[in-house]
């Protein structure tokens, strides 16, 4: 990983979910971690992709999957994949009961159909 000035490892996360579809009242599919200021947002395969929309906003070229059991970065600014990186702060994932896609409630009976793929 050659951005490390990109990650500040005693920021936790910002949220147990997407701090923007929570805003919205949007769901998501997958979650993904910003390591330099925490911010959750969703997935590129999200309906409104705000993890990436965080990067272009912010300049932060570094995530890692917010999801259970998962510890890969990905570098937005040279669209590499990273297996592992340093510890962040906890949590490591969102809560493992909270439901994929998520957040319980929100989600459309046809969500697979929003899917960018």
């Amino acid at each position: 990983m050659t951005d490390v000035d990109a990650i500040d490892p005693s920021v936790p996360p910002s949220s147990a979910g997407c701090v923007d579809c929570d805003s919205a009242g949007g769901w998501w599919f997958h979650l993904r971690r910003c390591a330099s200021c925490g911010h959750v947002g969703c997935c590129d395969s999200s309906p409104a992709q705000h993890a990436t929309a965080h990067f272009k906003a912010s300049g932060h070229p570094l995530v890692r999957s917010f999801e259970p059991g998962e510890e890969w970065f990905w570098d937005y600014s040279t669209d590499e994949l990273y297996e592992s990186g340093p510890e962040l702060a906890p949590p490591a994932s969102h809560p493992a009961d909270q439901p994929v896609p998520g957040p319980a409630g929100r989600v459309p009976e046809d969500w697979a159909q929003s899917l960018h793929r």
